[in-house]
């Protein structure tokens, strides 16, 4: 799948989830992927600081985003929330 990472990463307000759009197909997908994910599976430290938890995700975008596009084929343009569960079979 053909698609394109929007450079607009945040946080949420209470800092456990990594907000993120991925377009493909002329179609945007509002993302997400937990704080638990990224410390099971992207090396982030537990109580880590913003700028690191933006950090543990830009170094996995890759895997994160193949993970995002194959809920996308499955989800019809609904919101995409990432979990650990997503990587354990990855």
């Amino acid at each position: 799948m053909d698609s394109t990472f929007a450079a607009d990463v945040s946080l949420s307000a209470d800092g456990q989830l990594v907000l993120f759009v991925i377009s493909t197909r002329n179609q945007s997908v509002q993302c997400s992927i937990s704080r638990e994910a990224l410390e099971q599976y992207f090396w982030l430290p537990a109580g880590a600081n913003d700028a690191r938890t933006l950090k543990a995700f830009i170094d996995g975008q890759q895997r994160i985003t193949a993970a995002a596009e194959r809920r996308m084929l499955k989800s019809s343009g609904a919101p995409i929330a990432l979990t650990a569960a997503e990587f354990a079979r990855s």
